[in-house]
């Protein structure tokens, strides 16, 4: 990796310290996570601090409901249900919203699952939130996460379709009657058909907004994240599908078949 991304020359004295990461997280750019930790295991879990990863799913066991796990709703080594509000495995000295923050936590949860099955056709939705106590009174931070799963698609010959999404707020009041939304979303995109293309993406982008508060700030998260989430989608369609299908369209067939070594020949290297 050092050989494809070398350090930078000593003689430079304006030159930032070299950080021995630089060539991993270089090749992450074009590499599905898990080909680079194949090649570099040791650098594992130091990786994986700078990369998301795939949303899991665990189960409330009082409410018999599924929510999602991320760094949001974990302290040590317990995760917190949105559901119950309680931490398994348990934990009682974990981190809790204020009673004020869990009423809108609990009101988004219940409408968030609506909008997941009517959105996504079904799936997983999660709500966190929790309190900034550095910041201004009223101020508070949220993640709003989303997982479609679509499984084996036969019509299609998909045989696997995930979408994980992961919306970070923060959101500040601005005067008597409006807030500051501060909205930070990520999408992981991961499509497979079978001996045809493996695809996995992510993509990252930020929104501002400056909203009323009269109807509440779940209404306004709600219309933010529909907004972003709607236009990353379209840009993966273009870059991933549409690039997908511009090279597909461009193969050409002689008419005359390759030999069988060569074709599990190139099988083989191309397989990820």
């Amino acid at each position: 990796l050092a050989a494809l991304f070398p350090p930078p020359s000593s003689s430079s004295s304006r030159s930032p310290p070299w950080d021995p990461r630089t060539p991993d997280l270089a090749l992450l750019f074009r590499l599905l996570p898990q080909c680079l930790l194949e090649l570099v295991p040791e650098i594992a879990e130091d990786l994986l601090e700078n990369v998301d990863q795939p949303l899991q799913v665990a189960k409330d066991k009082k409410n018999a409901k599924q929510y999602l796990l991320c760094d949001y709703n974990r302290d040590g080594d317990s995760y917190r249900s949105p559901w119950s509000n309680e931490y398994e495995p348990k934990m009682d000295d974990g981190v809790k919203p204020s009673e004020k923050l869990r009423k809108v936590e609990v009101e988004g949860n219940e409408v968030f699952q609506q909008y997941c099955g009517q959105y996504y056709d079904g799936g997983i939705s999660s709500f966190y939130l929790w309190d900034q106590e550095d910041e201004d009174e009223g101020s508070f931070a949220g993640s709003l996460l989303f997982k479609k799963d679509c499984g084996k698609i036969s019509k299609a010959g998909m045989e696997k379709g995930v979408w994980d999404a992961v919306h970070v707020v923060e959101a500040a009041p601005e005067g008597k009657d409006k807030a500051e939304y501060k909205l930070t979303s990520t999408v992981m995109l991961s499509a497979t058909k079978k001996d045809l293309f493996k695809l996995e993406g992510n993509l990252t982008r930020q929104l501002d907004r400056s909203l009323p508060v009269k109807q509440g700030h779940i209404p306004n998260i709600g219309m933010i994240v529909e907004e972003l989430e709607g236009s990353m989608r379209n840009s993966l369609q273009q870059v991933y599908f549409g690039w997908c299908e511009q090279v597909i369209s461009s193969i050409r067939n002689t008419g005359t078949r390759l030999p069988e070594a060569v074709i599990e020949d190139l099988k083989n290297k191309t397989k990820i």
